[in-house]
């Protein structure tokens, strides 16, 4: 999101508030104590991520299995040249920290063959680095760039001082990715919605700075917005958002591409997985997707953030992300609109402090955790996803949950199911070997 406050946004750094101090003996072997205090974090740990009733979803959790089979002995192989064998439930925090840099000298060869939009934020350059070396590997590039806000009785576009040009030139000498920015709705929605001539400056200014920019199309986030004010529980309203976003379709694939021979610029739409069978007025839903199917070109599910610090976990569970997208897309598959569906993936993690408490960790944060506890990973089966458990010099157990090569491969076998592409959160945050999987 376009605010620290949003969720999202806290994904821009380490987690320099946690206490990482020297954990005790047995979390420096690697391997879970014996104290009678280590097997009730065990009973505790297992009743809380497994058997919680606080959260209706995990209901669902357990009901729908995904779809998705543990990969053969190929895959087992390795991810490519880096991962070396790695993509398995059983690695070890030695074979991360030997194996995380080493990927593939074939750094083109695409193994996903669906789309992959990969976002890049401003506050970590690691990011426009990925996305120009493995430039190849993504169909389309988000850089977190555009606010669109109220400025009295008008709008503004703010953010082109982020754009950096000469990226976009270097990025379309190597390869074809096309440049979406996002662009957030932060104008006042009654405001926008309700009044004409806001939408029309709305759609005029993005389509504008498109043209001016040499953008291929933007993404667009609004839903989640829209839901906080209240705009999508009246029914006026929500009718009135979706009929935005139509429009600003429409005018966007007015707009023909010269550099592209003539493609049309694109919209891709950011929304929210439902969290309950029971649809809310305010979950983007099956009958939204069919509304909205001719005017926007794909959509960015973002399927992570299952978990927080007042619910530690998984960051995205398996089964729930076959859920969210069986409800989307019934059992059509790719025979519906599971092509325009992108399948978020997280290449962020979390430290959960099991006591309350946590945040978000990237790539270094989690080598560093991984280089100062030595901890045991353990494979979660629920969620189908690894974490490890450590202890801080102030005796507070922590949780950390960080994505694998495996949980990734199970995740794009997933995507692979629904013939649906994915959508990374964001690509500075993630190992340079995940890209070996892309």
């Amino acid at each position: 999101m376009a605010k620290p406050a949003k969720r999202r946004d806290r994904r821009d750094g380490p987690a320099a508030a946690q206490n990482r101090k020297q954990p005790d003996a047995s979390a420096e072997q690697g391997v879970p104590g014996d104290s009678a205090s280590d097997r009730k974090l065990l009973l505790i740990f297992v009743v809380f991520f497994v058997l919680s009733p606080a959260v209706a979803v995990l209901v669902y959790r357990l009901k729908y299995a995904p779809v998705a089979e543990a990969p053969g002995s190929s895959a087992r192989g390795g991810a490519g040249g880096g991962g070396g064998g790695l993509v398995k439930t059983d690695v070890t925090y030695q074979e991360v920290l030997a194996e995380n840099s080493r990927v593939s000298e074939n750094a083109s060869r695409r193994n996903f063959g669906n789309p992959v939009l990969a976002y890049i934020t401003p506050w970590n350059s690691k990011g426009y680095e990925i996305a120009k070396r493995f430039n190849s590997k993504f169909t389309h590039l988000s850089p977190v760039w555009y606010e669109l806000k109220s400025q009295g009785s008008s709008l503004t576009l703010d953010g082109r001082h982020n754009a950096d040009v000469e990226w976009i030139s270097d990025l379309r000498k190597k390869g074809d990715a096309q440049v979406l920015p996002r662009v957030v709705l932060e104008a006042l929605p009654t405001e926008l919605l309700r009044k004409k001539k806001q939408r029309a400056k709305a759609i005029q200014l993005i389509v504008t700075e498109c043209k001016e920019m040499g953008y291929d199309g933007i993404v667009l986030e609004s839903w989640s917005r829209w839901a906080a004010y209240g705009i999508l529980d009246d029914p006026e309203l929500r009718s009135m958002a979706l009929q935005f976003i139509q429009a600003l379709g429409r005018a966007l694939h007015s707009v023909s591409l010269e550099r592209s021979g003539g493609k049309n610029l694109q919209l891709v739409y950011v929304i929210g997985p439902p969290r309950s069978k029971e649809l809310e007025m305010h979950d983007f839903g099956p009958a939204d997707l069919q509304s909205l199917d001719g005017a926007v070109d794909g959509y960015s599910l973002m399927t992570y953030d299952f978990s927080g610090p007042n619910n530690p976990g998984p960051n995205a569970p398996l089964k729930w992300i076959h859920f969210v997208m069986r409800l989307l897309l019934g059992t059509g598959g790719d025979k519906g609109l599971g092509h325009k569906i992108f399948v978020g993936l997280n290449f962020y993690g979390n430290d959960f402090d099991l006591s309350g408490g946590g945040g978000a960790v990237t790539g270094a944060d989690y080598l560093s955790l991984l280089e100062k506890h030595k901890p045991l990973l353990r494979w979660e089966k629920n969620s189908e996803e690894h974490f490890f458990v450590y202890t801080d010099q102030n005796n507070a157990k922590h949780a950390v949950f960080y994505p694998s090569l495996m949980s990734i491969f199970l995740r794009l076998e997933e995507a692979r199911h629904w013939g649906a592409g994915i959508s990374i959160w964001e690509i500075g945050q993630g190992l340079d070997y995940f890209y070996d999987l892309l």
